[in-house]
């Protein structure tokens, strides 16, 4: 099953970092985020990913080009180029990485990948969260289900939409916006899809939680999957500071083992 990850965004709202590079690269632990979420999907077995890159696409590009060259000893003959490959750390990943526009939005994004998604049930998440939500119980939840999407539905206090769940069905049957003291379900970005879903989706300017989710509900095949353990986004630069304390003190979404 391959893995699609949303990575084209401006991330404003992180600007500190984001005025050099995309937020899907900003680093965790010396590690870019986007790496952590990778690291927790090959843990479950899932290691073919299609990166839905828009701004600052090149950055993406270039850091998994010199993947190997930097995180593996060689030895090289200057006089042929011959390269001899030692030991050292990589990853038995297959990688695509799209361009699918600066402007786009998050459903367009998906949209344009349609040709390398749309024939079989996919991941999908953003580029900008962690978690260690068993992601192999996710994809037999979904399984299970005659939904075309199940999504992982996470607590977090604060400032993001509370979702309506029907609990004795497990399906989502609206969205609404929450206070600051309102300990409900949110839409925590792990989702199983069906091919389906690219019906749902216009063109470019389609919002992926907006229309395709709501239009979804309406047929009752919005899904959910309830993760009681560890989330966390990175939307800010306070996120990130939370984000790298967590990680000096284990990083409870570090799921793999070095």
């Amino acid at each position: 099953m391959k893995v699609a990850i949303f990575a084209g965004g401006f991330g404003t709202r992180l600007s500190e970092e984001t005025t050099i590079r995309p937020k899907p690269m900003v680093e965790v632990g010396s590690q870019p985020i986007l790496w952590h979420i990778m690291k927790m999907y090959a843990h479950h077995g899932f290691k073919e990913f299609v990166v839905l890159g828009g701004y600052k696409v090149d950055y993406i590009r270039r850091y998994f080009l010199n993947y190997r060259n930097n995180r593996t000893d060689y030895t090289i003959d200057l006089k042929t180029g011959r390269v001899e490959w030692l030991q050292g750390m990589s990853e038995d990943w297959k990688i695509t990485v799209l361009d699918t526009g600066a402007d786009t939005m998050t459903g367009g994004r998906l949209k344009r990948a349609m040709h390398l998604l749309a024939d079989a049930p996919f991941c999908l998440t953003y580029g900008d969260g962690v978690s260690n939500v068993n992601i192999t119980a996710l994809v037999e939840a979904h399984r299970a289900s005659t939904n075309w999407c199940t999504l992982t539905a996470v607590t977090q206090p604060g400032r993001y939409g509370a979702l309506h769940l029907n609990e004795a069905s497990n399906h989502v049957i609206g969205f609404r916006e929450k206070g600051a003291t309102d300990g409900g379900l949110i839409n925590g970005g792990f989702f199983v899809c069906q091919p389906e879903v690219f019906e749902l989706i216009e063109g470019d300017q389609t919002t992926w939680e907006n229309e395709p989710m709501e239009r979804m509900i309406q047929l009752d095949k919005l899904g959910y999957f309830h993760h009681k353990g560890y989330w966390q986004s990175m939307d800010s630069l306070r996120d990130r500071m939370v984000l790298e304390a967590a990680w000096a003190q284990g990083a409870p979404w570090k799921v793999w083992k070095d």
